[in-house]
C-alpha cells in the first residue's frame, strides 16, 4: 500500500463538498436535492464509479463547476468518491443539510474553499480516501478581540441576530 496526497484543484474563493457514497444513483439525488434546496443554484458533481465500467458519473447547471468536478474526480479517483463544486457566491452551510438527507451519501470528508489535500492509500485494487488536509493549522487561540470580530463577522454577513 501507498499513501498519496493529491491536491484539490480550483480557484482560490471556489467553495467544494468532498465525500462518499455508495451508489450511482447519488448522481440524479444529489441534483434534485440542490435545486430543491437552493433557488438558481451552480453546481457542478462528479462521482467516482466503482464497479461496472467504473466511469466518472457527472451533472450539474454550470460547465465551469462541471468540468472542475470531473478533473478533480479523475485526480481523486477513489471508489464511491464525489466530489460537489459550487459556483461563486454559493456555500456549503447552505447545501449540507440537503446532501446529508441523500440516502445513498455514506460521508461527508470537507466542506471548504481552502487550499485542500486528499490524504489516500493506493493498493492494486484502487485508491480509498483516509481524510483531508484542509487549510493551515492554527497559529493560537482567539483572544477578546477575535471573539468580538467573529461574533460581529457572522452578524454582518446575516448568519446571527
Amino acid at each position: 500500500m501507498e499513501i498519496i496526497s493529491v491536491t484539490v484543484e480550483k480557484p482560490e474563493e471556489i467553495n467544494f463538498v468532498l465525500g462518499q457514497s455508495h451508489f450511482i444513483k447519488t448522481v440524479e439525488d444529489v441534483h434534485e436535492a440542490l435545486v430543491a434546496s437552493v433557488p438558481g443554484i451552480q453546481f457542478g458533481f462528479a462521482f467516482c464509479e466503482a464497479s461496472g465500467k467504473c466511469l466518472i458519473r457527472f451533472t450539474g447547471t454550470n460547465d465551469e463547476m462541471i468540468e472542475l468536478a470531473k478533473m478533480n474526480a479523475l485526480k481523486i479517483g477513489a471508489g464511491h468518491s464525489f466530489i460537489l463544486f459550487l459556483g461563486r457566491g454559493f456555500f456549503p452551510i447552505n447545501v449540507l443539510h440537503a446532501l446529508q438527507q441523500v440516502p445513498e451519501i455514506v460521508t461527508l470528508f470537507c466542506a471548504t474553499a481552502n487550499p485542500t489535500e486528499v490524504v489516500m492509500a493506493e493498493t492494486e485494487n484502487g485508491r480509498g480516501i483516509l481524510g483531508v488536509i484542509d487549510g493551515s493549522s492554527p497559529n493560537g487561540v482567539e483572544g477578546a478581540d477575535d471573539i468580538a470580530w467573529r461574533k460581529g463577522f457572522l452578524r454582518t454577513i446575516g448568519y446571527k441576530l
